[in-house]
């Protein structure tokens, strides 16, 4: 958490508003984020104009013009968009002041996010260029889910979460789509069916666009760029739901952990 949907609101909430802006300045108050950010990073912004803001997997990607600019939320992470001046808070650590008067500023309680420069091909960045490809695009298809996990005896459900199989899905949506394509989360991957993969791919599609319709989830810190909470945890089927009802059988909702996650699932309606 954050996600790829809450990446997306975020990008979605940027993008009208940096396209086309300068860069004026970089402050940074706090280096220490999960990587140091680099100490030439202002000087190498200043003055860049922003020509679009992109999204892979759960990065958001600023092309400025000379390379480009990626940011990561980590685990508690926002980006909201302020007028310039707006007095920082504690956790407060990136500004990226623009032309317009605005500023969009880094807040990551746990420092767990990233900024970072890219170069003239972000997706040849080493943390970028092993994304598998985007859950929302054509690439992901059933025949590809099902080739990556063939031979995998790992838990699906952890298998959703490895960036190699699919880009962006965490926690919450991997609990959402399984339970929706009726797939036990600790079913072996190589287990699965073309058939099951190909409804897996669709339950992970229709989970992901009902999250970005809600404007994400907020749990914790996450908040939009205009600072407003998302509201899809309150149609959660199954995620944080242990020992309540399941909303389609009535059986109670259980829960275990696997790769040290929260799982949960209706052992009723998911079938190994």
């Amino acid at each position: 958490m954050p996600e790829l949907p809450e990446v997306e609101i975020t990008r979605r909430g940027l993008e009208p508003h940096l396209t086309g802006a300068s860069i004026a300045e970089l402050i940074v108050r706090e280096r220490r984020l999960r990587w140091p950010v680099a100490r030439n990073l202002p000087r190498v912004l200043g003055g860049a104009r922003i020509m679009r803001v992109e999204r892979r997997g759960k990065y958001l990607l600023l092309d400025c013009e000379r390379g480009w600019l990626v940011m990561h939320l980590g685990m508690s992470g926002s980006l909201r968009l302020l007028p310039a001046g707006s007095p920082p808070g504690k956790h407060d650590h990136v500004d990226l002041l623009l032309s317009t008067g605005q500023l969009v500023r880094l807040t990551d309680p746990r420092r767990f996010g990233a900024v970072f420069w890219a170069g003239a091909d972000p997706l040849k960045h080493p943390l970028l260029a092993p994304l598998a490809p985007e859950p929302l695009e054509p690439g992901f298809s059933g025949v590809w889910l099902h080739t990556r996990l063939g031979g995998r005896s790992a838990p699906v459900k952890s298998l959703l979460m490895a960036s190699h199989i699919v880009s962006g899905v965490g926690n919450i949506y991997a609990n959402e789509a399984l339970f929706s394509a009726g797939i036990h989360p600790c079913t072996p991957g190589k287990r699965l069916s073309p058939s099951r993969c190909a409804r897996l791919v669709e339950a992970i599609r229709d989970t992901l666009n009902a999250a970005i319709a809600a404007g994400g989830s907020s749990l914790r810190d996450f908040v939009g760029s205009d600072g407003q909470p998302g509201n899809f945890q309150q149609h959660y089927l199954v995620y944080d739901r242990a020992g309540e009802p399941c909303l389609v059988c009535g059986a109670r909702i259980k829960t275990t952990r696997l790769g040290q996650r929260a799982t949960y699932y209706c052992a009723h309606c998911q079938r190994r």
